[in-house]
């Protein structure tokens, strides 16, 4: 009987203070007020996050319309036989959220080059490729190649359906974990920039 006094004395205790007014309002609407404006907060914020991770969205400027997607529609990751197809962010931003949310902050460098026209022109472009393509190479370097085993799984891949020097390669290097994807699949995408100074190792043009 004594604790279940106890207990009712302590929830009207906190429904006092729940209840009790502020200066206007009651702590009760703050907080009801504070739960529906932050749900209408995460809601656009995320509706906005959705929205710039969109092809529709990375190609919205020439700068990428007109150099790298054009060299994504040659490649076999735009057309091909299964009909599946590789987009922009499906290669370029994590698909975990924390990871998403890091990626989204250092892109914010690529809004500060588009304002003062660090790539506006093809010219500026092409003497570029190869510090971007690096930036891209070092990240999925960095995280085992996330984006690329995403949809590619080592452990799925059926080294009898593909050639003797790409079966080889795989059971060499990739299912031992001494390179990663990344290592020998930089120009898969893109066009390669020159390529000087480059470790040395196997390009997508050379496992077919």
């Amino acid at each position: 009987m004594a604790i279940t006094t106890a207990i009712r004395n302590a929830v009207a205790a906190c429904w006092r203070v729940f209840a009790r007014p502020s200066v206007h309002y009651s702590l009760g609407f703050l907080t009801l007020g504070g739960f529906i404006a932050g749900v209408l907060f995460w809601g656009g914020f995320n509706t906005a996050l959705e929205a710039t991770n969109t092809e529709a969205f990375c190609i919205s400027c020439h700068e990428m319309r007109d150099n790298p997607y054009e060299e994504l529609k040659q490649t076999i990751h735009f057309t091909n036989r299964s009909g599946v197809r590789a987009s922009c962010p499906d290669c370029h931003v994590p698909h975990q959220w924390t990871d998403k949310i890091a990626r989204k902050m250092q892109a914010s460098k690529e809004v500060w080059g588009k304002i003062f026209g660090t790539i506006d022109t093809r010219e500026k472009f092409l003497d570029k490729r190869r510090e971007l393509a690096g930036h891209e190479w070092d990240r999925l370097k960095a995280n085992n190649s996330l984006e690329c085993r995403n949809c590619h799984s080592a452990e799925s891949m059926d080294i009898t359906k593909q050639t003797p020097r790409a079966a080889k390669l795989h059971e060499t290097f990739l299912f031992t974990g001494q390179k990663t994807c990344i290592d020998c699949h930089k120009g898969i995408a893109h066009r390669l920039p020159d390529m000087t100074g480059v470790e040395p190792g196997w390009t997508a043009s050379a496992i077919k």
